[in-house]
Order: structure tokens, then sequence, then C-alpha cells
């Protein structure tokens, strides 16, 4: 009788212990989860025509007309549903490459053929570029040798992460790598300047084809380079580049450049040009057929969302 009613006690207590562990898990889930969707920069979809009407209101000119622009979209161009970006200076850079890596999108071809890792080194060794140690990790300014250190650490999250995510090939376990990437922000941070220096490795190279008169380049290194603003590399890095991320976006020109670089079609609708002829406009204008497209929407040429279609 006594080993019974002690058998007893420790059944009840076991289910008490299990069900308190359950509820434990359970918050600590909800807790993680919580975090999780707070610090996501790029939020989960969207109704587009839900948007529009929450985001413009009233019935002053400029409303009405960003309604009509998402009508457009919704009604013509089977856009559905969008992501809202995090609006900050990294905003256009973070549309692009999360649509890279929730793609499954994989690397470049030139990039195939060169170790990414190596090209803080070869500007330093190769071409004689000390004025690196100028560059500016958005609001990080100057971080003089060590720079050299923090752009290959910059340099093996993108090449690991891209790896990782593009070889992934079930659609919802990339998506929650996506999303866990996305929300830790000190490392997208790091891809998006690792995406800045690649552009300024491309611009070099360019610039030294232009002085040797080598094989032609293509015409955007050449409308870049001809700007008083960035009339050679240094002067990229400077005026451009090391403000990306701190107090600018990326410019049109800028825009080129990356989908030149990552080899894809980036297809900007811009809402607040609704009904002229640069509504849609397409970055790089000359682009292979073989390139993955990818879209952006945006309604002020400043920050960008994510375009979701539906047929």
């Amino acid at each position: 009788m006594l080993s019974m009613t002690f058998l007893i006690a420790v059944f009840w207590y076991c289910r008490r212990l299990y069900s308190f562990l359950a509820q434990l898990l359970k918050r600590w889930s909800n807790y993680l989860q919580r975090k999780l969707i707070r610090n996501l920069s790029v939020l989960t979809e969207v109704d587009l025509l839900g948007y529009s009407a929450r985001e413009w209101k009233g019935e002053t000119k400029q409303a009405k007309h960003m309604r009509e622009a998402y009508e457009e979209l919704f009604w013509s161009y089977h856009i559905k549903y969008l992501r809202q970006v995090r609006k900050d200076n990294y905003c256009v850079l973070r549309a692009v490459l999360f649509q890279i890596f929730s793609q499954g999108i994989p690397f470049p071809s030139w990039m195939k053929e060169k170790d990414i890792l190596k090209l803080p080194e070869k500007l330093l060794y190769s071409q004689g570029c000390n004025w690196i140690q100028q560059y500016s990790f958005g609001p990080e300014r100057y971080m003089g040798p060590n720079a050299f250190g923090k752009l290959r650490k910059c340099l093996e999250i993108l090449k690991t992460n891209w790896t990782e995510i593009s070889a992934t090939k079930d659609h919802e376990e990339r998506g929650n790598m996506c999303n866990t990437l996305f929300s830790d922000e000190s490392k997208e941070h790091k891809l998006y300047e690792a995406i800045k220096f690649i552009m300024l490795y491309e611009v070099v190279e360019a610039y030294e084809q232009i002085k040797n008169r080598d094989e032609p380049i293509h015409n955007l290194f050449s409308l870049l380079l001809a700007r008083d603003s960035s009339s050679d590399p240094l002067s990229f890095m400077m005026n451009h580049l090391n403000s990306i991320g701190d107090s600018v976006c990326l410019d049109q020109a800028e825009l080129s450049l990356l989908g030149y670089l990552l080899e894809v079609k980036i297809t900007v609708y811009r809402l607040h040009r609704f009904n002229t002829e640069e509504f849609q406009v397409s970055y790089p204008d000359e682009y292979r057929r073989e390139w993955n497209e990818i879209s952006l929407l945006n309604e002020d040429d400043r920050y960008y969302h994510i375009p979701l279609f539906r047929t």
C-alpha cells in the first residue's frame, strides 16, 4: 500500500514537472519568435492594397496619386503583396541581397572564378591602393590599417552565407535562414559592407583598364568615372561609397553598378513617377538575357520595399 502511494506521488510530481517544462518551453519559444520578428529588417508579406490604404489616407493630390499607382501595380503588374524593408541607409542593399538569398540565386559568374577573400590584399599589394585605409564601414569611419582585416571578415560572412543559403533547395528552409540572417543587425551590415567593397574593387579594375588602354569596359564605368565627384577610385570611395549606410543610400548610377556586379536585372517600380516613362526602370539598362531578375518598389527614390507577384 505504501509503495503504491509512493508511485502515485511520483507520477503526480512527474506530470506536474512535465506540464511546467512544457509551459516554460512554450513561453521561451514565443519570446524568441517575438524577438526575431521585432529584429527582422525585412518584414513578412502584407496585402498591397491594404498597405496602400493605410499608408496613403486622405484626399490630397499626392495620396490619390500613390493609391492609383498601387492599384496599377495590383491589376496590371500582378503585384499582390509587398515586404516592407527597414528604412535606413542600407535599405536598397538589404532589399537586393534579401531577394538574391531568398530566391537561391548563385554567385555571379566572375565571383566563382575569383576568391573574393583575397581582394583587399590584391588592391593593397598588387595595385598599391593604401588609401583603402580610409574606407568607412557605414557610421564607423576611418579604421586605418584595421580596415583590411575588417574587410576580409565582411567578405567571409558574405561568401559563407551566400554559399550556404544558395545551396539550400527547400524554399521554406531557405526562407527561415534568411529571416535569421536578416534579424542579426551586425552580421547583415557586414554583408552590405562586403558588397560596397566589391563595387570599389571593380571600379579600381575598370580605372586601371582605362589607364592601360586594355580591353573595353562597360559603359556604366565610363559614366561613373565621368562624374566630377568620382573621377577616380579614391574620389568614388570618399564621396560616394563611404557615406552609404551612414548618411545616404545608393544613387541610380551605383544601383546600375550593383546589378552589373551581381549579374541581376533590378527592376524598380517608382510610384512617384506613375504615369510617366520612368515609372518602371531597369538597372543596369543593358543586361544579359540569362541574368536573374529581382524587383524593387519605392515611393521616393530613397527607401525601397520588395514587391511580390501572384498570378
